[in-house]
């Protein structure tokens, strides 16, 4: 089976996310990302898929040696220090206020899948934690943190969870690997709902989370 390409599914992903964002209204509503309210969120995932121009910008690494998976692994970028730094960087990014966040995360993802269309696929970058990955792989960390935190702002609006098909996609094969349609259906659970206890937003009953460990379940750390 040919890889999702995640491109496509971040242009959906964040398309979808820009829609919901031009309705909200309770732009401080508590999100399970405490201290993070609907705003902070927001600015957050602006400030995740932003951090792509610095990327593109920089000379590119002679070898890729983490892949999408890799990112996700629990070490420094998780220490007390480097949570803090991303709490008060996109709490004060929020300050703006609500219209201004919506028209900013739109701006900076039509801005960022330019860019990215426009360059070949196995182009290497070097992430801000130093991982050099290649394009491919980190725009994957995208739909991650775009799909993941939707699901988290859809729930702090009371809002049905928006996840595009695109973007259940490249999850459940990130998770469960190339024949993800096969595992679900092994577990009994739609993309959505397995892709929300997979990060921990939902939780697997032990009869779940033994089934998805026993098919590869990749655990990954997240925010």
């Amino acid at each position: 089976m040919i890889a999702p390409a995640p491109l496509p599914a971040l242009a959906a992903e964040t398309t979808r996310l820009s829609l919901a964002l031009n309705g909200i209204t309770a732009w401080h509503a508590p999100t399970r990302c405490a201290p993070w309210d609907v705003a902070a969120l927001t600015a957050h995932l602006t400030l995740a898929i932003g951090r792509l121009d610095a990327m593109l910008d920089a000379p590119e690494p002679s070898e890729a040696t983490v892949d999408a998976a890799g990112y996700y692994r629990a070490d420094h970028r998780f220490s007390p220090r480097t949570d803090q730094a991303r709490l008060d960087t996109a709490t004060e990014a929020a300050a703006t206020g609500g219209a201004a966040l919506a028209a900013d995360f739109d701006r900076t993802c039509h801005r960022v899948l330019a860019r990215c269309a426009e360059q070949s696929p196995d182009r290497r970058v070097t992430t801000r934690h130093g991982d050099p990955m290649t394009l491919t792989d980190f725009l994957t960390t995208r739909v991650v943190e775009a799909a993941v935190h939707g699901i988290d702002l859809a729930d702090a609006l009371g809002e049905p969870r928006w996840t595009t098909p695109e973007a259940q996609h490249v999850l459940t094969c990130l998770l469960l690997g190339p024949e993800p349609a096969t595992a679900l259906a092994d577990l009994g659970l739609e993309p959505v709902a397995f892709i929300a206890k997979a990060t921990g937003r939902d939780p697997f009953t032990p009869a779940e989370r033994a089934a998805a460990q026993a098919r590869g379940l990749t655990r990954l750390t997240l925010s």
